[in-house]
């Protein structure tokens, strides 16, 4: 599994991100994903902290991601070639680092050619800044021209090895699409909420709790997304599961998303190193034929369409 960083600087503090990534690090985890825009810079700067302070650079995958658009003006974000290697070189001084193991594209921008953004990227892994590039909320049709489109470039030119998608039970929308496009093209793919933005865990059945996401004014729009009549059915379908399995309703979820085709790892953000722990036990977690089967079922999408994620619920 991959650790995300969205809520550090908003809804975790510094102390609080050292104890997950202390017990991320210490289970045998890697793969450290952040962005620019979270916190607006601030995850990137706790975990450049804790690197130069507390766990070694060299036992950690950091990825991060640029071009979500921030402000207006020509320098405002996007995924232009000037505004991409701007923020490459302020991702770098906030993280204290010189290279990053993974650079992802944070959207597809309509206003750019793929041409140029994908020159960016190239750029960046020549110039020996970047060891590899990804991107992430791309649909299908995107994501198959990124890698047909950065090949283009050149025999010399690096390849896209990553995407980036919300995927879970309770949003299945990227295998109608991305899910081919990624097998036909070579490219793992990180799913990002896979625990439905929380919903999976059975900690809204009752209501909201005041210390969650859904109860957070920075998050409660991300998580009610997923609280409909569909999402508590499966909600319940996977609490029964547990239950059967004497596991949690996280675990079952994640074991879910994990053993998915096509995916590499699921991407966990946790609010503290308590719940962090609850994700790192689903790596124990093996689902039984049966159950697997009745989960695909419940949350069967039948038929619902690949989608690209608007500004909103990126």
């Amino acid at each position: 599994m991959g650790l995300g960083t969205m809520s550090w600087g908003t809804d975790t503090d510094a102390e609080e991100a050292a104890n997950q990534l202390v017990a991320f690090v210490d289970a045998g985890g890697t793969l450290v994903d952040t962005a620019d825009v979270y916190g607006d810079g601030e995850s990137e700067r706790i975990l450049g902290s804790l690197l130069a302070d507390l766990v070694p650079r060299e036992d950690i995958v950091l990825a991060t991601k640029a071009a979500a658009r921030r402000a207006a003006g020509p320098f405002g974000g996007g995924a232009s070639r000037g505004s991409l290697l701007a923020a490459l070189d302020d991702s770098l001084r906030r993280l204290g680092v010189d290279h990053l193991d993974l650079w992802q594209v944070h959207a597809w921008d309509p206003a750019v050619p793929i041409e140029e953004t994908l020159s960016a990227l190239d750029h960046a892994v020549t110039s020996g800044r970047v060891r590899y590039v990804g991107v992430s909320n791309y649909a299908g049709w995107q994501l198959a021209t990124a890698a047909c489109g950065l090949r283009g470039i050149g025999s010399t030119a690096p390849r896209i090895v990553s995407t980036q998608s919300e995927y879970s039970l309770l949003d299945r929308g990227v295998e109608a699409e991305v899910v081919p496009a990624a097998a036909h093209h070579g490219i793992g793919l990180l799913p990002w909420a896979p625990l439905g933005r929380g919903v999976l865990t059975g900690k809204y059945r009752g209501g909201t709790p005041a210390d969650s996401r859904g109860a957070s004014t920075t998050y409660g729009g991300y998580v009610d997304r997923h609280r409909t009549d569909r999402a508590a059915r499966i909600v319940e379908a996977v609490a029964t599961a547990a239950e059967g399995l004497s596991t949690s309703p996280l675990a079952v979820a994640l074991a879910w998303v994990r053993d998915r085709p096509g995916v590499v790892a699921p991407v966990v953000g946790s609010r503290d190193a308590a719940q962090l722990a609850g994700s790192l036990a689903a790596e124990e977690l093996t689902l039984p034929d049966a159950i697997r089967g009745a989960l695909d079922d419940v949350s069967d999408p039948a038929g619902g369409a690949d989608h690209a994620p608007t500004e909103e619920n990126r």
